[in-house]
């Protein structure tokens, strides 16, 4: 099955208090974490509560294991538990920002998004893309195979990929190119400036919650929850089976906002209002940013990208998988070349019939 999904400002701010629930302690989080086993589907649970109740207990690397082990190296969940104990060391990475402070940070984040996108310069790239899948649910993913894609980005937002090598062979053969569609599978575009720009362009009147905060690679950030309707946000959904299917639908997510560059470090969305009947029935994405050198030029651009589709086929449903990494950024014109990478590799576990 193929997928494609095109994230193709009223400013409401709603300050929500952040929770003074007693923090979990070690043991509490230990039988949460052998919990996942039964049911991985608890994992929201248990992130939702290192957010907003934090822990007690000093993290070892023996913890650090358990939690890879268990939440079956779940990135979002290690990054969850790292920044629990970033706040018991430090309580005042933690101090939520104040209303006047929320407001100026998203309005800043909003002026330099839109310019930076507008400033954006013709690039390549190389993507580095492992595609696996598994029954709902269950976290449980087999790799079905590795792509190396190129991607050319013009200022204008038009966007080429062209596949350069399939499992390690590299397609050789000029006529013709090898595109997504001819190598079939879930496929996703949009992540260079679609998608801040649906979240933050005017007209899409997003509307933003205060949720938390968090620090990415050093850096102090705040998180908020975001959601656009979707006849605004008109994110479309293709999917490609027996038979052709496409639909509209609105996005929600949450948003990290770099507290001092008013910059968007990192972004989850989800895609909402998908149609009853339609075959895909969930679809979220998560994509990381990071500075990137262009000619002498520092861009703030795609790092890593976690695409995941829910969808029925007969009486089953499953989940697929793309993680993306994005490496070379180059100007336009120049020859992507294909190595092979050192990138730690996405878990892989074959599913269990059930």
């Amino acid at each position: 099955m193929r997928s494609f999904i095109s994230i193709t400002f009223l400013l409401i701010i709603c300050a929500v208090s952040f929770g003074q629930a007693k923090p979990l302690s070690q043991a509490e989080y230990v039988r949460l974490l052998y919990s996942l086993e039964k049911n991985i589907a608890e994992r929201s649970d248990l992130i939702d509560a290192l957010r907003r109740r934090g822990i007690d207990f000093t993290l070892t690397d023996g913890l650090r294991s358990l939690t890879r082990t268990k939440g079956r190296n779940d990135q979002e969940l290690r990054q969850a538990l790292e920044e629990a104990n970033r706040r018991r060391i430090d309580p005042s990475i933690g101090k939520p920002p104040s209303d006047k402070e929320a407001s100026e940070l998203l309005a800043k984040t909003k002026e330099k998004t839109l310019a930076a996108i507008e400033e954006m310069p013709d690039f390549v790239v190389k993507q580095l893309i492992q595609r696996s899948a598994a029954y709902a649910g269950t976290n449980n993913f087999r790799n079905l195979d590795r792509l190396v894609v190129a991607v050319s980005y013009r200022a204008s937002g038009q966007e080429e990929y062209k596949v350069l090598s399939v499992n390690g062979a590299v397609q050789t053969n000029p006529e013709p190119k090898r595109t997504y569609e001819e190598v079939g599978g879930t496929s996703s575009t949009g992540e260079f400036v679609t998608v801040l720009a649906t979240i933050f362009k005017p007209e899409s009147e997003t509307r933003f919650d205060v949720v938390d905060t968090d620090t990415i690679r050093d850096r102090r950030a705040i998180i908020f929850e975001f959601s656009i309707e979707r006849d605004r946000a008109k994110q479309q959904i293709i999917a490609s089976g027996t038979v052709k299917d496409s639909t509209i639908t609105g996005m929600k997510g949450r948003l990290w906002i770099d507290r001092d560059l008013h910059r968007v470090l990192r972004i989850e969305s989800e895609a909402t209002e998908i149609p009853e009947s339609f075959p895909i029935r969930s679809a979220r994405r998560i994509i990381e940013y990071d500075w990137a050198a262009i000619s002498t030029e520092k861009y703030l651009l795609p790092s890593l990208s976690d695409v995941r589709l829910t969808f029925r086929d007969q009486s089953r449903v499953f989940e697929s998988r793309n993680v993306i990494r994005f490496r070379e950024y180059q100007k336009f014109g120049t020859e992507v070349i294909i190595v092979e990478s050192d990138d730690e590799p996405v878990q892989e576990e074959k599913p269990q019939d059930r």
